[in-house]
């Protein structure tokens, strides 16, 4: 069941690199319900998962909240560190960047870039195996969650690159790995049992990857190119669907 649900989250990246290709102006819309979706999923199933798994506190506070933060922390660290230069540009059209790179540096920060979303669309199908181990209904709602936000990564994987002056068929071949990583992250966890403690740990760890990831990536794209009532109402509605997911699976 894991590797068959990735498979659809690897679709689903394969679409959201097409819809980068034709979008036209409603990826506001698609991109802030999975941000409620994703918040959902963290507020509603993760975190509480994560904390009836692993119920240790260290120092005063819940071993599985630590993980929380680190994994919140982890990753904006990461990007901070590659220096990935966010740019809200709704056309490729030839443009200079103001930190002064070449052309061959600029493709060079495109392929750093969209490698390091494929390293995460992997992380990505790990995540649903070992949300399986922990239980089906927890499986299905990361499930969720991760398949909705493959949908940006894959827009985001095509998007960047070409963005850093890329050949499209280069973008086309990321995209491809991008939307192949989720499988192959599934599939790895076939092969073991992950210990229940360890995988609490694990779940608060993923819990705040998501939420910075939501808050830090998801939803300034969503709301950058159009601060509209709508992308808010589709956030609120993804987080309330989630509610509503959680509540019938219980």
């Amino acid at each position: 069941m894991p590797v068959l649900i990735a498979v659809c989250a690897m679709i689903m990246t394969l679409i959201g690199g097409v819809v980068a290709q034709r979008v036209g102006d409603r990826r506001h819309l698609v991109l802030g319900l999975a941000a409620g979706l994703m918040l959902g999923v963290i507020g509603f199933d993760l975190l509480p998962d994560a904390l009836t798994a692993q119920p240790r506190h260290v120092f005063g506070v819940p071993a599985a909240l630590l993980m929380f933060v680190a994994g919140f922390l982890t990753l904006h660290v990461v990007e901070r560190g590659v220096a990935i230069h966010r740019a809200h540009e709704s056309e490729y059209a030839p443009h200079s960047h103001a930190f002064g790179h070449t052309q061959e540096s600029a493709e060079g920060i495109g392929l750093t870039a969209a490698s390091a979303l494929v390293g995460h669309s992997v992380i990505d199908g790990f995540a649903i195996g070992a949300a399986y181990q922990a239980g089906n209904t927890l499986g299905i709602v990361v499930a969720i969650a991760v398949i909705s936000h493959d949908f940006a990564d894959g827009f985001n994987t095509y998007t960047i690159t070409r963005l850093y002056g890329n050949a499209r068929r280069r973008a086309q071949l990321l995209l491809v790995a991008d939307a192949v990583a989720p499988v192959a992250g599934a599939a790895i966890t076939l092969g073991f049992t992950i210990p229940t403690g360890l995988l609490g740990l694990y779940l608060g760890f993923f819990a705040g990857f998501l939420l910075y990831l939501a808050t830090s990536d998801i939803l300034p794209e969503a709301h950058s190119p159009h601060p509209s009532k709508a992308t808010l109402l589709f956030t609120v509605a993804g987080a309330l669907l989630m509610w509503l997911v959680i509540g019938l699976a219980s």
